[in-house]
């Protein structure tokens, strides 16, 4: 499972009944619980998002025990009134809200740029099998390297991504180091502030968290249960 910061990581941790050891990889160190997942606190934006689940992935193929499954999971923005502050947001859709061109026409994704893709799907039956057991609300959840902090940029979002429930910084970038390596990936967000003008004061990461360790307590037995070759 990977994580953007330490704090979010730990709020994951606290889901589970024993406590977890350090394991050093080249590059990235993973908090290994004794059932057996492993998370990782893989850094802030897509890209170190990306560069370090490779790493775990990559360590992990060498080791002889690759991954079934790779879960990217924190807190995020949610788009009112769908996905208000303390919910929850499971990814049907993971993609880059702005990679791509921007053109006298309007923006165009790299996708019909014709080079690269800008969405990944996690598995269907799998979205709807954490959707009923945390009560988190299916949809997009976008990506991008800044986050949103004004209406109109909030307005252009939902213009160009109708379905978004949620932003996040990391999402995307762990979609692409799994789809590298061939794993399914699942995204998970607990809503912590509306997307839009930045106001710290309505911002309620404490209760966010909470809610991503409630969240993981009853996801875990999905988790277990779920068969990796569905896709």
């Amino acid at each position: 499972m990977a994580t953007a910061v330490p704090v979010e990581r730990d709020a994951v941790a606290r889901a589970f009944p024993a406590p977890g050891t350090e394991v050093s990889r080249p590059g990235i160190v993973l908090h290994r619980l004794p059932d057996g997942w492993d998370l990782l606190a893989a850094g802030v934006g897509p890209a170190l998002a990306a560069a370090s689940t490779a790493a775990a992935l990559t360590a992990a193929a060498l080791d002889g025990s690759p991954y079934d499954l790779v879960v990217s999971a924190g807190i995020g923005g949610g788009f009112a009134p769908h996905a208000p502050v303390g919910s929850l947001v499971v990814a049907d859709t993971i993609t880059a809200a702005d990679l791509g061109a921007e053109t006298a026409d309007g923006f165009l994704p790299v996708t019909e740029l014709g080079f690269g893709t800008v969405t990944h799907h996690p598995p269907a039956g799998l979205v709807a099998a954490v959707a009923d057991a945390t009560g988190a609300r299916p949809g997009t959840v976008l990506t991008g390297s800044t986050v949103t902090g004004t209406a109109a940029r909030a307005t252009l979002l939902r213009e160009r991504h109708p379905g978004a429930l949620a932003e996040g910084m990391e999402g995307f970038g762990v979609a692409e180091a799994a789809a590298a390596h061939g794993v399914p990936v699942l995204e998970l967000r607990a809503v912590s502030n509306p997307v839009g003008p930045r106001d710290r004061a309505a911002w309620r990461i404490g209760e966010a968290l909470a809610a991503l360790t409630d969240a993981f307590g009853k996801l875990a037995p999905v988790l277990r249960s779920w068969n990796p070759h569905e896709r």
